[in-house]
């Protein structure tokens, strides 16, 4: 009966501290970075017909700012639609992006025209 007396004793003094448990503590914000998003859309000197040195050109291009660190990942988009591909570029601003994407050949040439967006990722997410 002592122990059972005890054991009331103890959760009645328990039970406010316990009610009042302070909230845990938000985490913090994911830290953020900028990437550049690319889109390269039909341009208008799109035309649709196969030109393989401009592709050679276009290709070498995007090989050329991976292999300088600035370009994340590039590709193509299957679908006939009017965005013809996609980059994301890690460079320092909006305007070395948007000079790197209209330094391509193909969009010197007419047939591609760039579309440049920054886009915050969380940081680590990508290289």
């Amino acid at each position: 009966m002592k122990t059972m007396g005890l054991a009331l004793l103890v959760l009645t003094f328990a039970l406010p501290l316990w009610a009042q448990a302070p909230e845990p503590s938000p985490s913090p914000a994911p830290e953020m970075m900028t990437y550049y998003f690319v889109m390269l859309v039909r341009g208008p000197g799109w035309t649709g017909k196969s030109d393989p040195d401009l592709m050679k050109q276009h290709l070498a291009h995007l090989r050329s700012m991976w292999a300088a660190g600035k370009m994340v990942v590039a590709g193509p988009l299957l679908d006939e639609g009017n965005t013809r591909g996609l980059c994301v570029y890690k460079v320092g601003s909006l305007e070395e992006a948007r000079a790197l994407a209209s330094g391509d050949p193909a969009v010197q040439a007419g047939r591609l025209a760039v579309e440049v967006h920054p886009w915050m990722v969380q940081k680590g997410i990508l290289p």
